[in-house]
């Protein structure tokens, strides 16, 4: 499997993280850790299943919300996809709808997008040259969906405490600096971020801890120091985000 990673427009780039296509000459199972970003997926070639069973034929243009257990996605021989990678609560800028309706879910983006623009996006995608000009048909498409250019000051606020405290942090405590009570906070962070925020802040917890695993450190002291209370409950989140045990896991194919 290779990837190509491509930076986005100026006007973009508030709001995309990256491009990215991926391509796999061979069949291919791949393990998805849940993260903070919402996804969009354009097929531009092959096929790709979703589950234990391949039963789920994932739709040729996709959005995937945020989800907190892992996804397995499996990928035919001579598949690319083009993938973006919307930067934490900016997919709102896109959408009308409540991105937390989206949580653990993976859509065909004609749920959002009438079918007509979709298909003339996917025949451009299918007749690109190159790589590059699939990328630049995916950013004409997305400007032409940019609805909203002012992010939610709040929000986008609280999203960068959760992350400067890597997740170890009580929303209760962040939320009373905030000018406004916890509940409208809340509900506010699930439809802008997609997710609620203590469950936003578990991600990046998580997803600190396995950025920064060593085998020579002891995962346990490493589990601790990131905020777990005891070993315990860490095993059971790491079974929740990853669906393998510890060991297991650091052991297993390739995942992101």
């Amino acid at each position: 499997m290779t990837t190509e990673q491509y930076i986005p427009a100026d006007g973009l780039k508030p709001f995309i993280k990256s491009f990215m296509i991926i391509e796999s000459k061979e069949a291919r199972e791949n393990r998805l850790l849940p993260d903070t970003a919402i996804v969009l997926a354009f097929r531009i070639r092959g096929s790709v299943t979703d589950g234990e069973d391949n039963s789920h034929i994932v739709p040729a243009s996709a959005i995937t919300g945020l989800r907190k257990s892992p996804r397995l996605l499996n990928y035919a021989a001579h598949t690319a996809n083009l993938l973006v990678f919307f930067k934490e609560g900016e997919a709102a800028a896109f959408f009308k709808e409540p991105l937390h309706e989206l949580f653990s879910r993976s859509v065909s983006l004609d749920e959002l997008i009438p079918r007509h623009q979709l298909e003339q996006i996917e025949e451009e995608l299918h007749g690109a040259g190159d790589n590059r000009e699939r990328v630049s048909i995916v950013e004409r498409f997305l400007f032409s969906i940019l609805k909203d250019q002012h992010a939610d000051r709040l929000i986008d606020y609280s999203i960068q405490q959760i992350k400067m405290a890597k997740g170890d942090i009580r929303i209760k405590n962040m939320v009373s600096n905030l000018s406004l009570s916890l509940d409208p906070f809340e509900k506010r962070f699930r439809r802008v971020v997609g997710i609620s925020p203590k469950q936003f802040a578990d991600i990046i917890r998580f997803r600190n801890l396995i950025g920064q695993y060593s085998a020579s450190e002891s995962l346990t002291n490493t589990a601790l120091a990131s905020g777990y209370f005891d070993q315990a409950h860490f095993i059971k989140d790491f079974r929740s985000f990853t669906g393998l045990a510890p060991q297991q896991f650091f052991k297993s194919a390739a995942w992101w």
